[in-house]
């Protein structure tokens, strides 16, 4: 069959503005006629002619609602503007970390590699009619699109007067592996609908030590829970975890990927992630049964991922200093040594005291992975993190949720690689434990306040910058407050200049900073779909031995009670 290219004319839409996160709004915004195809062909506007015409891009995602929809129309957009071929992960699914996986590493029968790729999911936001969907274009090198890029297909979206589509290409199966040819009047173009998990596993045993993992879970004193959230991280589980490394089928919860993530929330957190909480022991309820030793989940599209033991919960922070303490004795991937790490502004100062110790370079970034990539890409980061769940190195572009666990039970099994068949194996708590008596312990909470006024918001933060000016104001307010807390000995708006590139990230968060090591940060945040969302991150750092076992609570309560 021979399509021919429709031109349809169409007129711009307000806010159609990408985030770090690409461009997230609710699914009855989406659906609106031109809506989608505005923004799939401002963003080929936006690309140089090398990275559309004769190209190879991949489309897929977490499967949320409106998914399937979203792929064919961007299939059909991609033949009419002269792309060569689309990549699909068979039904639509990839993982956002397998999709920077697949462009940097997968290759075509006939040579081909991807140049980059359309990702449709919201992350850790709800699925189904009435929620969110999200799309964003990843780059070359498997990372997140630059600001250049983004900021040239937001003015594209605000004058675009007509968009390209194939409408009568028929659809293709994306349930069915194979490649389904058409022609067009640029020449052939094709549609290759591959298994979403082959690449992603190959890559993550080139990392891992797969069999010691094994070893670790086919001990009967090592337990295992891993939650999907009914998000695309289940496309992934069974292949990994039983297939692979021999767990078993009971140990895997919510691994069926759903359009509406099962009605739940797919935000890996003790809030939203209640099932795998209960499980662990650290529910409301005792249901008398002993928890699993480890336990994980995955937000909707598996690149985040909160870490468990049995009654114990792993911060964020703390878990991306811990994998770097031990990368390089645990994982053969960092056999050789790490290049340095990162962490975005917001997260506590847990890795930079690893980083000291252990001679490392560091780097504290703005939020938004597309800075850790910049760092990873001059060969400068093997390990970055992010408080928000978000942990990852430098073998894709993208935090990675899966990857994570694996680093975790990678740690155990290599700390219980002597004492596999002993009384009592190391445990998640042990190893926590012994970080933070090796290197001190970081107390950390944060605090969200979601869909408030975007102005108000706005006129809030800068209020909070004119309070700056004066030290002293700020301590007699802290002091009105609470007189037993520390003296603020600086504050700053956070301003970032890439060491790689010389960009600079202004107005990323309000940092007040005590004279005792903690922190106060207050930022705006861009990844919901609707209003402003305000976070308040909260930080107490604690050397002395005897005071490190404190409830977080009771730690931080003079910087949050007032």
């Amino acid at each position: 069959m021979v399509f021919e290219v429709m031109k349809v004319p169409t007129t711009p839409f307000e806010g159609q503005k990408p985030g770090t996160s690409g461009l997230r709004k609710k699914v009855k915004v989406f659906v609106q006629p031109h809506y989608l195809q505005n923004f799939v062909q401002a963003t080929f506007n936006a690309l140089t002619p090398e990275k559309v015409k004769g190209a190879t891009l991949v489309v897929s995602g977490d499967g949320r609602y409106f998914s399937k929809d979203a792929v064919q129309i961007i299939i059909k957009m991609s033949a009419a503007n002269g792309v060569r071929r689309v990549w699909v992960g068979q039904n639509g699914l990839l993982s956002t970390p397998a999709v920077s996986a697949v462009i940097r590493e997968r290759v075509g029968a006939d040579g081909s590699k991807a140049t980059g790729a359309f990702i449709l999911t919201a992350s850790h936001n709800p699925g189904g009619p009435n929620e969110d969907f999200g799309i964003k274009y990843n780059m070359e090198n498997g990372g997140p699109a630059p600001e250049a890029l983004t900021d040239k297909i937001f003015e594209n979206t605000k004058t675009i007067k007509e968009y390209l589509i194939a409408d009568e290409l028929r659809e293709v199966d994306i349930s069915t592996i194979g490649v389904t040819n058409f022609s067009g009047p640029d020449g052939p173009f094709d549609v290759e609908v591959f298994d979403s998990a082959s690449d992603y596993v190959k890559l993550m045993k080139s990392i891992f030590d797969f069999e010691l993992i094994r070893k670790l879970l086919s001990s009967p004193k090592f337990t295992f829970c891993y939650d999907a959230l009914h998000g695309v991280a289940g496309a992934y589980a069974n292949r990994i975890f039983v297939e692979e490394l021999g767990a078993q089928q009971s140990s895997l919860l919510n691994c069926t990927p759903k359009e509406d993530f099962g009605g739940g929330h797919p935000d890996p957190n003790l809030t939203y992630a209640k099932e795998l909480v209960e499980r662990m022991g650290l529910g409301k309820s005792n249901s008398g049964v002993e928890p699993p030793e480890f336990g994980a989940a995955a937000d909707g599209d598996a690149d985040r991922n909160m870490i468990l033991g049995k009654r114990f919960f792993v911060t964020p922070s703390d878990s991306v200093a811990i994998i770097a303490a031990n990368a390089v004795g645990a994982i053969p991937y960092f056999s050789s040594g790490l290049k340095g790490v990162a962490r975005s502004m917001p997260t506590s100062a847990a890795l930079d005291v690893v980083a000291k110790s252990l001679n490392l370079k560091f780097f504290e970034v703005p939020t938004g992975w597309k800075f850790f990539g910049n760092l990873m890409d001059a060969g400068q980061c093997s390990i970055c993190g992010e408080e928000s769940f978000g942990t990852g190195s430098d073998h894709i572009r993208e935090k990675d949720g899966i990857w994570a666990v694996l680093a975790w039970l990678s740690i155990l099994a290599y700390k219980n690689k002597d004492n596999i068949n002993g009384d009592k194996l190391l445990t998640v708590e042990d190893i926590v434990r012994q970080h933070w008596a090796t290197y001190g312990r970081h107390y950390y909470t944060r605090y969200d306040y979601e869909n408030v006024d975007a102005g108000g918001a706005k006129d809030l933060m800068a209020n909070m910058v004119k309070m700056m000016s004066s030290l002293d104001e700020v301590n007699t307010i802290v002091k009105g407050a609470r007189s037993d807390v520390s003296k603020v000995v600086n504050t700053d708006e956070f301003e970032y200049k890439d060491p790689v590139d010389g960009s600079v990230s202004k107005h990323q968060g309000i940092r007040f900073l005590f004279e005792d090591g903690s922190r106060l940060v207050f930022r705006l945040s861009g990844t919901g779909s609707e209003g402003a969302t305000i976070r308040l991150y909260i930080e107490q750092y604690e050397k002395d031995p005897s005071k490190i076992g404190r409830d977080s609570q009771e730690a931080l309560a003079p910087l949050v009670s007032p």
